[in-house]
């Protein structure tokens, strides 16, 4: 009897050595601006915690604001957050540069919009009129989805390996500030390569233009934003990320049949001083798509593979998602 009691009191000790997974807690990173209403909505509703009750689970969820790429991905590797959010950039970035350790991959796509560079200098109506005089702020300097789609708007401009004719020009500055410097008249920056509703508030001055748009550079609507999590969080926590997966896909649906409803949770989340009319206008504009289904993500994976930005080149867009969405016709 003492003999067993010694190996329970073994067992028990060692199991208490044992970490518990950390099912039931998410810690979640979003960007700012309309992209991220999908996450918006999911906060605003609690629908993570909604569809964890459905589980038998209670999960405690923490929201951070990071903004830009380069957080994000630090936000992830660092461990401070479990998913984030960020663009196509630094999400195939982070997805080449953790293969075979957290192995983070794409959860879905957060919908289309154009991404828009406009600036405020009156000597500039395309990117070749662009001098070292002129600064463009834009969320991470290099690895922004900005960023890759200005890289390969010059090489369409100046030619193949121009790539980085206009790496030089570029600043790293979140886009509600880069908005207050365009608008201010500031010298700080000349031109802001952002989303909505940035670039829509932008636009209302008369003095900036529009002289780049994401869509024309990619031929079409294109996925601007991801989330993405590891590989390690996924696996531990199953019902945790399921229920993530599913208020995604349950908040996109309903911003498509809620337009107005989206616009007032985007105002009260965002603490955005636009009009309900301004931001569902920004959300109704025939050029927005919010759906978890990624479009056109693999162009920028075979340039950021020619330009050794990433060290292995895609075979398919699925190489870089989780399988959650496989079923849909993606890109």
């Amino acid at each position: 009897m003492r003999a067993f009691l010694g190996l329970w009191f073994l067992i028990v000790a060692l199991g208490a050595t044992v970490p518990a997974l950390a099912e039931g807690r998410i810690r979640i990173a979003a960007q700012y601006g309309i992209a991220f209403l999908p996450l918006y909505v999911v906060q605003d509703q609690q629908l993570i915690e909604k569809h964890a009750r459905s589980q038998g689970v209670d999960i405690s969820v923490d929201w951070v604001k990071v903004g830009g790429g380069s957080a994000a991905n630090d936000a992830l590797l660092s461990g401070s957050v479990d998913v984030t959010s960020g663009g196509i950039g630094p999400a195939l970035t982070i997805w080449d540069r953790t293969r075979g350790s957290l192995d983070v991959k794409a959860v879905a796509a957060l919908g289309c919009q154009p991404l828009l560079l406009v600036t405020n200098n009156p000597q500039v109506r395309s990117i070749k009129d662009l001098t070292p005089g002129d600064k463009i702020a834009l969320p991470a300097v290099g690895i922004s989805v900005h960023a890759r789609t200005l890289q390969i708007a010059a090489e369409q401009a100046f030619g193949p390996g121009k790539h980085e004719a206009l790496d030089a020009l570029t600043i790293s500055l979140p886009h509600p500030d880069a908005a207050t410097a365009l608008l201010s008249g500031s010298k700080q920056i000349t031109a802001h390569f952002s989303n909505a509703p940035f670039s829509y508030r932008e636009l209302r001055d008369p003095n900036i233009r529009t002289i780049l748009s994401s869509y024309d550079v990619l031929g079409g609507p294109a996925t601007g934003s991801l989330i993405y999590t590891t590989s390690k969080f996924r696996a531990d926590n199953p019902k945790t990320y399921r229920a993530f997966v599913a208020a995604v896909a349950e908040a996109t649906t309903w911003i498509r049949n809620n337009k107005a409803a989206a616009a007032e949770t985007y105002i009260r989340i965002e603490q955005s001083k636009l009009s309900q009319e301004e931001v569902q206008a920004v959300i109704g504009d025939k050029d927005f798509e919010f759906t978890t289904t990624p479009r056109q993500t693999f162009k920028y994976a075979e340039f950021m593979a020619r330009i050794r930005a990433i060290r292995r080149k895609p075979d398919t867009w699925r190489d870089y998602f989780f399988d959650d969405f496989y079923d849909q016709s993606g890109s």
